[in-house]
C-alpha cells in the first residue's frame, strides 16, 4: 500500500471517529435548533422540528444529557435555549442548569412540536424557531453536522444544493473500495502521532465505563453484571469483564451522563463497542502503550470499513459491525494473526446479523453486550481454528465478501422491517 492510500485511510479514520455529547440523532436536531436560535436575533418562544424516519426512531426514547429528560422535543429546546452552535456534536456539552430548566418548561408548555419529514433522506433534521417578531430555519441533511439551509424570515442566509439522496460520502466510498488487510496495515504502519484519535477514544470511552460502574444510569446492565461477579453468580474472567464494562459505558451514555463519547460512524454506542473491549484485552495481555494505540486504531478503522457498506442509519443495530471491528483489534492483541480477525468476522455474521435497531435508548446496552459477547466468542473460536462454512448463511469467503453481503442484506432486505419498527414505536407514543 502506498503512502497516499495510507493517508486517505487515516483521513477517513479522523473523519469517522469524533467526540459527541449525547446520542447523535437528537444532537443533530439540537445543533439545528442552536444554529436557528443564533440567527433569530430574539428569544425563542416556540420550535417546530421535522425529522426523517430514522432520526425520529433513534431519538424518541433516548436521554438528553444535562436535561433530565428523554426525547427529541427536549433536545430541540435545549439546543435552542442553551446549545453552542459552533461546537458540532458537542452542542450540548456546556448546557447550564438554567437553560435546561427553561427547555423543560418549553416542552411542558407544548411549545415544541416534532413531526415526520416526508423527505427522501435517511438523515434529515430540521428546526424552525419562532420569536415574537421573527422566525429562523435550519436543515441538517446527510450527515449529523451537515448544515445545508439557514433562513431568517424565509430569506436564505445559507443554501447549499441538497445532495442527491443516494450521495456517498467520499470517505465512505474510499472505505468500501478498501480491504480488511489495508485497514490493518494502515494501523500498523502509520506514525503513532497520526493515531492520536485512538488515544482520545480510549480516554473518553473508558471515562464512560467508570461513570456507568459508579452511577445509576439507564438499565445499569454493566453494574448489574459486575455485582453478579461479586456475588459469585458469574466468573471474573476476560469475557465477562469486557461485556460488563462495555455495557456500563453504554448505560452511562444512554442514561444521560454529561460526558462525551468517542463515536464511530456517527454513533456513540458503536464507538464504545469498538473501543472498550479492546482496552480490556490490552490490559489483560499487558500491552505496551504503542500496541494499545494501534489496536484501538485498527478496530475503529475496521468498524468504519465494515459500516461503510451500510446506510448511515438502518434497521440493523450497527453495534454488530462495531463488534466485528473490535474483534479485529482483539485478534491482533491476542495472536497477531490477520486470518484470525478475518475468520472472527465471518463467525459473527452467523450470530448477530439479525439484531434490530429499535431506536436509541437504555436498551442499547443490551445490544452492545450481545455484540461484544459475540466478538469474544468469535475470536477465541477463530484462534482455535474454527471457520464458518461458505455454504452456510451470509458469511462470505473472507471478511471483505462478508461485508458486501451484510450491506446487501441491510440495504435491500431490511427497509420494510425498519418501517414496521418505527410504526410500532410511533403507535406507543401516539
Amino acid at each position: 500500500m502506498n503512502n497516499e492510500r495510507r493517508a486517505q485511510l487515516l483521513a477517513a479514520l479522523n473523519a469517522g471517529v469524533r467526540p459527541a455529547t449525547g446520542c447523535t440523532e437528537p444532537v443533530a436536531l439540537a445543533l439545528a435548533a442552536a444554529e436557528a436560535a443564533r440567527r433569530l436575533g430574539e428569544p425563542v418562544r416556540r420550535i417546530e422540528a421535522r425529522l426523517s424516519a430514522n432520526v425520529l426512531k433513534n431519538g424518541m426514547g433516548v436521554a438528553v444529557p444535562g436535561t433530565g429528560r428523554r426525547g427529541l422535543a427536549i433536545a430541540a429546546a435545549a439546543g435552542a435555549l442553551g446549545g453552542d452552535p459552533d461546537a458540532g456534536l458537542g452542542v450540548l456539552a456546556d448546557l447550564d442548569a438554567g437553560a435546561a430548566a427553561r427547555a423543560r418548561e418549553m416542552v411542558d408548555a407544548r411549545d415544541v412540536r416534532v413531526g415526520l419529514a416526508e423527505e427522501p433522506y435517511i438523515l434529515w433534521a430540521e428546526a424552525r424557531v419562532f420569536g415574537d417578531e421573527h422566525s429562523a430555519r435550519v436543515c441538517i441533511v446527510g450527515g449529523h453536522t451537515d448544515v445545508v439551509v439557514i433562513e431568517r424570515d424565509g430569506v436564505a442566509l445559507l443554501e447549499r444544493p441538497l445532495p442527491p439522496p443516494d450521495t456517498i460520502d467520499p470517505h465512505v466510498e474510499l472505505l468500501t473500495s478498501s480491504s480488511l488487510a489495508e485497514v490493518v496495515e494502515t494501523a500498523l504502519t502509520a506514525d503513532l502521532a497520526e493515531l492520536s484519535v485512538a488515544d482520545e477514544a480510549d480516554r473518553l470511552n473508558m471515562a464512560l465505563v467508570e461513570a456507568g460502574r459508579s452511577g445509576e444510569y439507564g438499565l445499569a446492565l454493566g453494574r448489574n453484571l459486575l455485582v453478579a461477579v461479586d456475588k459469585g453468580l458469574a466468573s471474573d474472567d476476560l469475557a465477562n469483564r469486557m461485556v460488563a464494562l462495555t455495557a456500563a459505558a453504554s448505560d452511562a451514555r444512554m442514561g444521560g451522563a454529561p460526558l462525551p463519547a468517542m463515536t464511530n460512524a456517527g454513533s456513540g454506542n458503536q464507538g464504545i463497542t469498538v473501543t472498550v473491549p479492546v482496552c480490556v484485552v490490552a490490559d489483560h495481555v499487558h500491552a505496551t502503550p504503542e500496541q494499545r494505540t494501534r489496536a484501538i486504531a485498527m478496530s475503529h478503522l475496521a468498524a468504519l470499513y465494515l459500516h461503510a457498506h451500510l446506510p448511515v442509519l438502518s434497521g440493523l443495530c450497527a453495534t454488530t459491525t462495531a463488534g466485528m471491528g473490535a474483534a479485529v483489534g482483539m485478534s491482533w492483541l491476542l495472536d497477531g494473526n490477520l486470518e484470525t480477525a478475518d475468520a472472527a468476522i465471518r463467525l459473527m455474521a452467523a450470530d448477530v446479523m439479525g439484531m434490530l435497531c429499535d431506536g436509541a435508548g437504555t436498551g442499547c446496552a443490551n445490544k452492545v453486550s450481545s455484540s461484544v459477547g459475540s466478538a469474544y466468542r468469535a475470536v477465541v473460536s477463530a484462534m482455535a481454528g474454527s471457520r464458518m462454512p461458505y455454504d452456510e448463511g451470509i458469511a462470505g469467503r473472507d471478511a471483505d465478501e462478508t461485508a458486501r453481503f451484510i450491506g446487501r442484506l441491510v440495504r435491500d432486505g431490511m427497509t420494510g422491517t425498519d418501517r414496521e419498527v418505527l410504526a410500532i414505536m410511533r403507535s406507543k407514543n401516539a
